[in-house]
């Protein structure tokens, strides 16, 4: 979906500091939510696998 918002609009990263504050602020975002799904992918499967205790349990810590 964000391809298609990036090649519909009316300007570039180039064009005005809007263009790279949009174009920088959205490829962030895009970037830290993709992020955060793996490490959460991730720490659902140490749940499932019980691989979480009372002692080791930092990878639920970083990812909540």
């Amino acid at each position: 979906m964000q391809y298609v918002e990036y090649s519909e609009s009316q300007f570039a990263i180039r064009d005005s500091i809007y263009g790279t504050t949009f174009f920088v602020a959205t490829g962030f975002h895009g970037m830290h939510v993709m992020v955060g799904t793996i490490f959460l992918f991730y720490v659902m499967l140490s749940c499932y696998n019980l691989n979480l205790s009372y002692n080791h349990h930092s990878s639920f810590e970083f990812a909540a």
